[in-house]
């Protein structure tokens, strides 16, 4: 069983940066294909990146791409995403997901989900 823990979210104002974390434990890291996706309040949760496991494929959510940058560090057990230019419409919880096979679209059949961390950009 994997264990995901976020970190990383807070308060920035818009332009500035963030860089959230996941913590995985418990499991085969290297093995996972790692995905981040966010909700807003009386929103869809929505794609936000992932990582295959080997990190040859990587895939971005059209309304961050260019800003926003996905990675892991194996060393670790540690996928980052780093964000860069936020927007108020960043704002969101922001979860992180593990499956043991593929990056996929929807959140709910990831094999494993952290509790999410919140993300605030003020105007």
């Amino acid at each position: 069983q994997v264990h995901l823990v976020e970190s990383g979210g807070g308060l920035v104002q818009a332009g500035g940066s963030l860089r959230l974390s996941c913590a995985a434990s418990g499991g085969t890291f290297n093995m996972l294909a790692m995905a981040w996706f966010r909700q807003a309040p009386g929103k869809e949760r929505e794609f936000v990146a992932a990582s295959s496991w080997s990190g040859e494929t990587i895939r971005y959510g059209d309304s961050v791409k260019d800003r926003f940058t996905i990675s892991r560090d194996r060393s670790k057990n540690t996928v980052y995403l780093q964000m860069n230019s936020l927007k108020p419409e960043d704002t969101a919880v922001y979860y992180c997901a593990a499956d043991k096979v593929a990056i996929i679209d929807d959140y709910d059949l990831y094999d494993y989900r952290g509790q999410g961390t919140q993300v605030t950009v003020s105007s």
